[in-house]
């Protein structure tokens, strides 16, 4: 897959930035079992309501984004992929929880795990303290980085086990909103700090939080092994 055409140069850089990182999330042991089928469902389960949980903070913190936008587009690209975070994501938690028996108000009085905490709070007050670049590259390896698992394993898959899931995040309606959220911080970083971004210490800083935020997922991985 070819993320630096997908998802655009700064998601690029911000890889190179963080390579071990980025392969302990994306690489990570949930993310092959959800490919090979050997997933045990009850760990699926599980991660689902935590991040039935964890969507909810997560669209606050969009929310958030639209707040310190500077750009009508700024404000659209905030408020499309909330739309998609709620109308998608969500949607596929809901809808394969209730086949098991658990209804939406259930997954919504599901009790935080402190990697869901950790991570959700730490997003939030990059929303609160920080502003623009600082929230959109906090929240940016959640988004770009399923958009780069579902795609990889709708081509490696070995098993239909977890096929709504791959589908979700494979599909065209979710690669739109990571090819547009990888243009948007693009042109968000050459507005404000301009095109020698990468040279500048803001930069540093920047890249911390996309690596802290990887960190942060792949913790997420590891905990829904934690049923």
């Amino acid at each position: 897959m070819n993320s630096t055409q997908k998802y655009g140069r700064a998601f690029e850089a911000l890889k190179k930035c963080c390579g071990e990182e980025w392969a302990a999330f994306t690489e990570h042991e949930f993310v092959r079992r959800l490919g090979n089928g050997t997933l045990p469902r009850e760990a699926y389960l599980h991660y689902l309501r935590q991040d039935y949980v964890f969507l909810l903070h997560f669209s606050r913190a969009w929310a958030l984004a639209a707040v310190k936008a500077e750009t009508i587009d700024e404000i659209q690209l905030a408020a499309n992929t909330l739309h998609g975070l709620i109308t998608f994501e969500m949607s596929l938690h809901v809808e394969t929880c209730r086949k098991e028996g658990m209804s939406e108000r259930e997954l919504a009085e599901t009790k935080e795990e402190l990697e869901n905490l950790a991570y959700t709070r730490y997003a939030i007050d990059a929303g609160l303290s920080g502003d623009f670049l600082d929230i959109l590259l906090t929240l940016a390896p959640c988004v770009l980085g399923y958009g780069e698992i579902g795609s990889s394993l709708s081509n490696v898959r070995t098993s239909d086990e977890y096929l709504p899931w791959i589908e979700t995040y494979a599909g065209e309606e979710y690669q739109s909103v990571c090819r547009d959220l990888g243009q948007m911080m693009d042109g968000a970083l050459e507005r404000r700090l301009g095109k020698q971004y990468q040279s500048l210490p803001r930069w540093n800083s920047l890249s911390s939080r996309f690596t802290d935020a990887t960190r942060l997922e792949a913790a997420f991985w590891q905990m829904g092994l934690r049923p």
